[in-house]
């Protein structure tokens, strides 16, 4: 007898929720139903549960945790793959160096090297084996660079595994790092370590409680931080950020 997984469950709610949340009034109404509609639900459910996305001209199978929240594709995932499918000319991942910080299930960084982007996927430990089999099954033979994935952990020997000398990444993207974990301070630390002067960090966002808020305070005084999109109907927000005191070209 084939059964429904919690996951599935959890994410059909998740996307009832979400679409009951767009009024018809929204401003940003059209746009999150067109995110939200990236992802669909399988016909057949087997005992291994997976979901369906449509970014970069492909469908992208992903297979989550069932134990674990950083193994949940959540809404900021969604925003910024789409945000990085529309807007591939202004931010063309073509042979750029990037690196995924908390990467989770993996999308985001399937979604860069579909769009030609050379990808670092970088998660804790435990999340390795379920973000290797993603990327592996939605990028062998599809992509221009084949993805790396490696172990980081917030604030946690950078030196050795990210020497400063060969972080040479040119973009940083991240999607739902920062809620109600007690490794903030490590996660800034973080970001300023890998980024070099030229480094644009991409990040989407979802506000939850005010610990949020006061991460962003505290990220200004590092970074130059602008928004560039909004979803209040999802309470997310996509910035882009680059070091502070950076030397003229």
């Amino acid at each position: 007898m084939i059964k429904t997984s919690a996951v599935f469950c959890l994410f059909v709610c998740l996307y009832v929720c979400f679409l009951a949340e767009i009024r018809e009034g929204d401003d940003d109404g059209q746009v999150v139903a067109e995110i939200m509609a990236r992802s669909f639900i399988p016909t057949l459910i087997t005992t291994i549960s997976w979901e369906g996305f449509y970014f970069a001209g492909h469908e992208i199978r992903i297979t989550e945790a069932k134990d674990c929240y950083g193994a949940v594709v959540w809404p900021s995932a969604l925003v910024l793959c789409y945000f990085l499918e529309t807007h591939a000319k202004q931010y063309n991942m073509v042979d750029k160096n990037v690196i995924e910080i908390g990467a989770g299930t993996g999308l985001v960084s399937i979604v860069a090297s579909l769009l030609g982007a050379r990808v670092t996927a970088t998660d804790l430990p435990e999340l390795l084996g379920n973000l290797q089999y993603n990327i592996s099954r939605n990028t062998k033979m599809k992509c221009k660079h084949l993805p790396q994935v490696k172990e980081l952990c917030w604030g946690v020997a950078l030196d050795r595994n990210f020497p400063r000398s060969s972080n040479n990444f040119d973009y940083i993207l991240a999607a739902d790092v920062v809620y109600a974990h007690p490794f903030l301070e490590e996660l800034l630390m973080t970001f300023d370590h890998l980024c070099r002067e030229t480094t644009i960090i991409i990040w989407a966002m979802r506000f939850r409680l005010e610990k949020e808020n006061k991460f962003v305070d505290r990220f200004k005084e590092l970074f130059d931080l602008e928004e560039i999109s909004s979803f209040p109907s999802l309470n997310i927000k996509l910035y882009k950020a680059m070091k502070k005191n950076r030397r003229s070209a």
